[in-house]
């Protein structure tokens, strides 16, 4: 299956994004969390293809969109969210599906709470909105949130090379260490490391204590409006922790959960599963 490669204008700036599949079937929006870009879902696109539209795009400062500078750009969840909104209105896509994974967990249910009739499922995967998947990993970030010149050494240390390959290997069994390609983390550090882009990165560590003030609203979208939710998360996982898998079913008494052997990028040790699910659950709920 062929996965195209497009740029468009939104709001004035380049928007990279992934796209495979018949325009005629389901939509699946994917979206990437830190450090890392819709190239996630490369293996991903190509399995689901066949049965689904699949929408992949690069935030502001990653991957192959545009990356102004902090001084030229309001980077925050809020104006993130904004620019995808911008894209998937651009691209006509009025019903959705969406995949959500770290960073892009603030911002699909973003646009899920605030578009609901748009939104024909979730599927999270390590996509945390509960206070209960935060780790001792936050503690920085937290630190940093309230005082950022005493904890900028610290959370500088993250966006290092130990600390991104660390985000891919931790929590793997043994058995399937072989199966990360070391190209990921040497990506996505090449992308950190472009001028500027740490300064972007500590804004955004900044700026994510904002998304905790809008748990409340994405929990009561969860109740209201009851989406079909599938939750494939690693148990692993030591930045967004197995609880917070959990915790969806509190307002989503029939999410399905399954929780994986794996740490927090799933997809690259435990992708035929995931997609398997994906298939299952999508061909039922969306059928």
């Amino acid at each position: 299956m062929i996965v195209r490669h497009r740029t468009v204008q939104i709001q004035g700036l380049p928007v990279f994004y992934r796209e495979a599949g018949d325009p005629a079937n389901p939509v699946l929006v994917l979206l990437h969390g830190f450090p890392t870009s819709s190239a996630m879902f490369r293996t991903l696109m190509r399995d689901l293809a066949d049965d689904h539209h699949l929408i992949a795009p690069d935030h502001i400062g990653f991957g192959q969109s545009a990356m102004p500078l902090v001084t030229e750009f309001d980077y925050g969840f809020e104006k993130l969210t904004e620019i995808t909104l911008g894209l998937l209105d651009e691209l006509g896509l009025d019903r959705f599906a969406l995949y959500i994974q770290d960073y892009g967990a603030p911002i699909g249910l973003r646009i899920a709470g605030r578009n609901p009739e748009r939104v024909t499922a979730i599927i999270s995967q390590s996509g945390n909105a509960y206070m209960e998947g935060f780790t001792p990993f936050w503690d920085v970030l937290f630190a940093h949130a309230k005082d950022r010149a005493a904890n900028e050494a610290a959370v500088r240390a993250l966006l290092e090379p130990d600390a991104t390959k660390w985000q891919y290997t931790h929590g793997v069994p043994a058995d399937r260490l072989d199966r990360l390609s070391p190209d990921t983390w040497t990506l996505d550090q090449a992308y950190l490391d472009r001028p500027g882009n740490k300064e972007i990165q500590l804004q955004l560590f900044w700026d994510y204590q904002f998304n905790l003030d809008a748990y409340p609203a994405f929990q009561e979208y969860f109740r209201r409006h009851r989406p079909p939710t599938l939750v494939t998360w690693g148990r692993n996982d030591e930045i967004f922790g197995a609880d917070g898998a959990r915790a969806y079913a509190r307002d989503l008494p029939d999410a399905e959960i399954h929780l994986l052997d794996a740490g927090h990028f799933a997809l690259e040790t435990h992708g035929p599963e995931i997609a398997a699910h994906i298939r299952d659950f999508l061909g039922r709920v969306l059928r």
